[in-house]
């Protein structure tokens, strides 16, 4: 469920004895505003400028982008909540070391690669950022006797691209093709290669402002999966997945993974025709999905799934 209008909400798994986090914040209401409005830094461009030899000017080359930070400053408020100072002075204790343990995403820090997710509602427009929550400082304040702490706190992102909230997902069933007969000599057993209907052009539109990362799931039974996206790239895996059995392709920054059944890596079994996983983004605008392999039973099919993209909130 998205955050309501001006909320922040910070979310993440657990992990063994480690809490997860569903920690919401940025309004009155939550107990936690912001005094300030929030401030995304985005990182220096990394120039792959060279200067020219012996001449004036540079070569411009590759240039990367690093990733944003978000910084809040936030009114952690427990003056209603009790009718004396101690109980005040409690009240806002405990919701500082609320705050503290979500952001201190101890159940984050002992995995590799693993993102929380920073949801918010700006403008009526649902979006999340992704990476992990980094400084939390509680200001020292005599108010805080009475209830009140003011609170700094920084939010490190995996890049600097804000996500639509809502993801999309679609699927694309395999068909054979039509034949109006078949021509000898047969062997057995008869199989028959073919492609999906697709998902044509129309169907299918990527939203957002900037192209964006899928997550392609093929599920059994397919010999030799491919998914195309017509006219840009096409990802195959010489593999044969049985009835039940799934290879997740997830091109995500965080992620990179080729997955047999959610454990087993077959990042090796893709053809060398396939881009490499980060180039193997979505890009703006209409697009036809076609789903390619060996299927005897018809019943194959894949799902694409990913959020639409955006350079600002």
């Amino acid at each position: 469920m998205s955050p309501a209008e001006g909320e922040w909400k910070l979310s993440y798994g657990a992990n063994g004895v480690h809490p997860g986090a569903s920690f919401t914040f940025g309004t009155l209401r939550s107990g936690y505003y912001l005094l300030e409005p929030h401030e995304i830094a985005y990182g220096d461009t990394d120039a792959g400028d060279t200067p020219l030899p012996r001449a004036d000017g540079i070569r411009f080359g590759q240039d990367f982008k690093a990733a944003a930070t978000i910084t809040f400053e936030v009114g952690v408020d427990a003056v209603d909540d009790a009718f004396t100072q101690q109980g005040r002075h409690g009240a806002n204790l405990d919701r500082l070391s609320v705050m503290g343990q979500a952001w201190d995403a101890e159940a984050l820090r002992l995995r590799f690669a693993t993102p929380a997710t920073l949801s918010t509602m700006q403008g009526g427009r649902a979006r999340r950022f992704y990476g992990r929550p980094r400084k939390w400082a509680p200001a020292a304040s005599k108010l805080t006797r009475q209830g009140y702490t003011p609170v700094v706190a920084t939010f490190a992102c995996q890049d600097d691209t804000a996500y639509d909230d809502v993801g999309q997902n679609v699927r694309i069933d395999i068909q054979p093709p039509p034949h109006r007969g078949l021509v000898g000599p047969l062997t057995t057993p008869l199989t028959m290669t073919g492609e999906s209907s697709g998902k044509v052009a129309g169907d299918v539109t990527v939203g957002g402002n900037k192209p964006t990362w899928p997550v392609i799931t093929f599920h059994g039974p397919i010999t030799q999966p491919v998914c195309e996206v017509v006219g840009r790239w096409k990802a195959s895996l010489n593999l044969t997945l049985g009835a039940g059995e799934r290879v997740v392709i997830d091109t995500r920054p965080w992620a990179r993974t080729v997955l047999r059944n959610g454990n087993a890596s077959v990042a090796g079994l893709l053809y060398r025709g396939t881009p490499r996983l980060e180039d193997m983004r979505l890009p703006i605008g209409r697009q036809d999905f076609v789903l390619r392999g060996t299927d005897t039973t018809g019943t194959a099919y894949m799902t694409v799934a990913w959020r639409d993209a955006y350079a600002y909130l």
